[in-house]
């Protein structure tokens, strides 16, 4: 035993002598330390726990998803339908027509074939629903299917193709549908959560989830476009569903995709919607307030020019006749920046604002005029289709240019307007435009129609000439000038 405790103490020795040794060795000769490498950013723990939790959905799924639908409608097609997609063009034999017309009459009428396939959601106890008007379109049929496969028709209630909203309601004694609850539109933000319900390609009630991607989005689908852009999943078959927030309150109608993108899809905000249910509900269509001007965008260049700091309103390119805006004193080249205290961003803005407001209100302008805000006041009417396209496209008050710019012009005669084929009779022509000079910089075009040079109207060479004396150098000139049949200004530096 003894003999052990001595070899291990041995041991111990013989192991710190060689550590002693090699501190020693170390010390003496120098030799660099090494140290490890440090990094110059911010490095993860790998303990690290994650920030955001995501909540499960299925609970909010189940409470919202009883009120959403499917929607499928149908549509006759007679033989004289069929009959009619046969017949020949204006001044096409009529041997062509009497043929098709008796072959598609000796066939039965085809039954009723599917038209359209969307969604909806109910918002009302009694079974009234909320939709797209694309979805219920023409429609002979509508059948309503809710989550639990039962089975209803429905009728239409009121649609707005401007907006492309409808309500329908369920045929039935029913008052105890499941209701959607509507929200707020305007509180939601870009980056918020929500959730898309519908029946995408006729797969029934099916929940996505995205955030919010932009705000007020125009996609050319008509004059009050204002839509919510979301990367939730939607698809065909979602049309008309809801667009929720987190606490499962409808936001938004799913309405539109870009079909060659992913993750890009469009909801009219709901609040849109709630303006215009009650009319809907009550009367069928929705009747919109008329102001009778044409419009267009200021940019800074024209702001520059009428003395605006900052390039906000809607520009007025034309007054129509007898119309509200013409009453209340409202003048070509006035800048609309307010209308009953509502500030106008731009001339959609206007559209939405005048469009939202009934005929027979009385409303209160701020125009923009000579350097000064003008209030003017006066009653919209209602908004007429037939009327406006009567109107036409270029009421004649309209233009402006001069030869300072490097314009070549000419007075509009009978040979001129032969000559290059147009139909405004007065005004001048401008035929050239120099390419080094200050008009080939500006948005100025070759036939272009001035018709008016710094709010002075010209329609003569003298009187064109006499308008251009009065412009400064350094000054920016608005000039009214009518292109392809539409009023428009433009804005040219005098140098």
């Amino acid at each position: 035993m003894r003999r052990k405790i001595v070899s291990w103490a041995v041991l111990v020795t013989v192991a710190l002598c060689s550590v002693f040794v090699g501190i020693l060795i170390t010390t003496s000769f120098r030799l660099p330390q090494v140290i490890e490498a440090g990094t110059f950013w911010k490095e993860a723990s790998t303990a690290s726990e994650s920030q955001v939790l995501m909540p499960s959905l299925k609970n909010l799924a189940r409470a919202v998803t009883p009120t959403v639908v499917n929607i499928r409608t149908t549509k006759s097609v007679t033989s004289s339908d069929l009959s009619r997609r046969f017949q020949s063009p204006p001044g096409g034999k009529d041997w062509f027509d009497e043929f098709f017309r008796r072959y598609f009459d000796s066939l039965p009428d085809p039954e009723d074939s599917p038209r359209s396939l969307g969604s909806g959601f109910i918002i009302t106890r009694d079974g009234y629903v909320l939709t797209n008007n694309h979805v219920i379109s023409n429609a002979d049929e509508i059948i309503v299917t809710l989550s639990d496969e039962e089975e209803f028709e429905a009728k239409i209630v009121g649609r707005d193709d401007t907006t492309d909203i409808a309500l329908i309601r369920i045929e039935s004694d029913r008052k105890n549908f499941p209701e959607a609850v509507l929200g707020n539109s305007d509180a939601i933000d870009i980056g918020d959560w929500v959730i898309a319900i519908g029946n995408p390609f006729g797969f029934g009630h099916t929940l996505t989830h995205g955030i919010v991607s932009a705000k007020s989005r125009v996609i050319g689908a008509g004059l009050y476009d204002n839509f919510i852009q979301t990367d939730a999943a939607i698809n065909p078959g979602n049309s008309g569903g809801p667009l929720l927030n987190m606490q499962g309150q409808v936001v938004g109608i799913n309405t539109a995709i870009v079909a060659a993108g992913q993750g890009i899809g469009f909801a009219i905000p709901i609040n849109m919607a709630k303006e215009i249910l009650s009319e809907l509900r009550d009367t069928g269509e929705v009747s919109r307030g008329w102001l009778g001007v044409a419009i267009q965008d200021l940019t800074p260049e024209l702001a520059r020019a009428v003395g605006l700091e900052n390039p906000r309103g809607a520009m007025v390119t034309a007054v129509y006749p007898d119309d509200p805006a013409e009453r209340a004193g409202v003048k070509a080249g006035d800048v609309i920046l307010k209308i009953n205290h509502q500030d106008i961003k731009d001339p959609r803005a206007l559209t939405r604002i005048i469009g939202a407001l009934k005929p027979e209100s009385e409303i209160i302008i701020l125009v923009w005029r000579d350097e000064k805000a003008i209030e003017l006041k006066t009653t919209l009417q209602r908004r007429d289709e037939e009327h406006i396209a009567s109107l036409g496209r270029t009421p004649n008050d309209a233009a402006e240019i001069r030869d300072r710019f490097g314009l070549v012009v000419k007075e509009i005669t009978p040979e001129v307007q032969q000559q290059y084929g147009i139909e405004e009779s007065q005004g001048l022509l401008i035929v050239d435009i120099d390419p080094e000079s200050i008009a080939a910089n500006s948005s100025i075009q070759k036939m272009d129609i001035i018709k008016e040079i710094g709010r002075i109207e010209v329609g003569t060479v003298k009187e064109y000439l006499a308008a251009l004396k009065k412009m400064k150098a350094g000054q920016t000139v608005l000039l009214l000038v009518v292109r392809e049949s539409r009023p428009l200004y433009v804005a040219v530096d005098i140098e």
